[in-house]
């Protein structure tokens, strides 16, 4: 299986630029609110037309702009799941699951088809129960499964957890990832949420202002965000413009601190950004004098903001993240960072 995307849309002042691939394996695309996440989701299932370009499913023609093809979202093959799920609010979880399945004639087969999926779902106990009167892990799972009855040749996922709970959203999110796993084509997942990204994609794609900037698979891609927008979408709560002065060493004047880097330095670089867990009262190496301004606990860990000596009047304290047992007796005069911990941004 295999999608490819290469188009343009503009919309207003907004200017979507889309280029990727998508194999057998989950996709996501991570990106800020406005960003054309769901944009991409809507031109690869032909709710939005691009204004040019071409999309590919499987050597099949959805999209072309000089072609002048443009499939209906019908005849695409694609499973796209809303938000909001889009369940019919007038028909039970069973009379929803049998929509998908208009086109079999036969009576038995539809409903040992559909009972299957009940029970895949654990959705027996809900079958006669309508879209209300369900809990949203129960209606995610009817959209889920919907879907999947219509044997899609992709499957788009849009923001499909932000509805529910912490508590329930970390396990229908392990349940997903199985199903995902057992679905054998390619699927997109568009979502703003780091861990969820980490956490159900195989690879990674990064979009800013309608511009898919990176994709590479998702630990490379946190492990090396490449661009300053990836890096905060990753979580780096520490970048800041910077400029080589060695093969391997770099100088951040908002910091007033010059770091050697275990990457070469290469040409183009932006900034450098480290992630709040990477600084160690025991590293030796890129270590500097700080001053700890303040600290706030969380349930398992210790957040610290705190200043380099000499660092900008006017840039921002820089956070520090360790474990709950970790914690100092005393606040440390100084932190290091690792080499290999400094992310070069261009």
């Amino acid at each position: 299986m295999a999608l490819e995307v290469d188009i343009e849309k503009r919309a207003g002042a907004f200017h979507l630029r889309a280029a990727f691939r998508c194999d057998s394996e989950v996709l996501g695309i991570l990106g800020a609110s406005g960003s054309g996440k769901s944009m991409t989701l809507k031109c690869v299932a032909g709710i939005e037309r691009p204004d040019r370009g071409h999309i590919a499913l499987d050597g099949r023609v959805l999209f072309d702009s000089d072609r002048k093809i443009d499939l209906p979202p019908q005849a695409r093959r694609v499973g796209y799941l809303f938000q909001s799920y889009a369940l019919f609010p007038g028909m039970t979880v069973r009379q929803n699951l049998l929509c998908a399945l208009h086109a079999e004639k036969d009576r038995k087969k539809r409903a040992a088809r559909v009972d299957a999926m009940l029970a895949l779902l654990q959705l027996r106990d809900a079958a006669e129960l309508r879209p209300g009167a369900l809990s949203g892990g129960q209606a995610q799972r009817t959209a889920l499964g919907r879907i999947l009855l219509n044997a899609p040749d992709l499957m788009m996922l849009d923001e499909p957890f932000s509805a529910l709970d912490a508590h329930l959203r970390l396990r229908l999110q392990m349940e997903m990832k199985d199903l995902l796993a057992g679905f054998g084509r390619g699927v997109l997942l568009v979502t703003h949420d780091r861990d969820e990204a980490y956490r159900m994609c195989d690879r990674l794609g990064v979009m800013c202002d309608g511009r898919m900037l990176t994709v590479k698979g998702t630990k490379a891609l946190f492990a090396d965000p490449e661009t300053r927008a990836a890096a905060a979408l990753t979580g780096c709560k520490n970048i800041a413009d910077a400029r080589p002065t060695g093969p391997r060493e770099v100088f951040v004047p908002a910091w007033n601190a010059r770091l050697i880097t275990e990457k070469p330095v290469r040409e183009g670089l932006q900034a450098v950004g480290i992630r709040a867990h990477s600084f160690n009262p025991d590293e030796p190496v890129n270590r500097l004098p700080v001053r700890i301004l303040n600290e706030m606990e969380e349930p398992f860990a210790w957040v610290s903001a705190f200043r380099f000596e000499g660092q900008s009047p006017d840039a921002p304290a820089l956070w520090w993240r360790y474990p709950r047992e970790c914690r100092p007796k005393n606040a440390p005069g100084a932190l290091g960072v690792a080499p290999g911990e400094v992310l070069l941004l261009y």
